[in-house]
């Protein structure tokens, strides 16, 4: 398992076991899970966004943390958030954080989450121009998302 892996599921555990809010001290976490601390700020960044479901405030210095919050939603509400925050193009590594959130959160079935992923693959768009495969992704993911509600 890479570190970021072994990072995001460690903050993971800390929001289950906090009700969905976590605070965090950037420094510490690194010498916990032996990385360094840059690698914490790249996990938070990358998997814990607004578009995955969670609110990150920061306050630097010597008494500085990190706070996560898990943004509360119905299932429809979080689709309709996830359609809203695509935009008019997406990759297939978004595409795959998205549904892998929606599955955690337990809006998707994974068998249904597994089917779009096949979908969203970029194995599916080889015969597709460069410039059209992430704005093509995006419409179908927007649309399979729709159909969900």
């Amino acid at each position: 398992m890479k570190i970021s892996d072994n990072v995001a599921n460690y903050i993971l555990n800390l929001l289950e076991a906090a009700d969905g809010r976590a605070e965090i001290q950037r420094n510490e976490l690194a010498e916990v899970l032996g990385c360094v601390p840059s690698q914490i700020s790249y996990v938070i960044t990358s998997r814990f966004t607004p578009e995955q479901g969670y609110l990150v405030e920061s306050r630097r210095g010597g008494g500085g943390y990190i706070r996560i919050t898990r943004i509360r939603m119905d299932g429809s509400s979080a689709i309709m958030h996830t359609v809203n925050s695509i935009g008019r193009s997406l990759d297939s590594a978004t595409a795959r954080a998205m549904l892998s959130n929606l599955c955690q959160r337990e809006i998707l079935l994974e068998e249904v989450a597994s089917a779009m992923a096949a979908a969203l693959n970029d194995r599916c768009y080889f015969c597709v121009p460069q410039e059209d495969r992430d704005v093509l992704r995006a419409a179908l993911f927007k649309h399979m998302l729709m159909t969900q509600i």
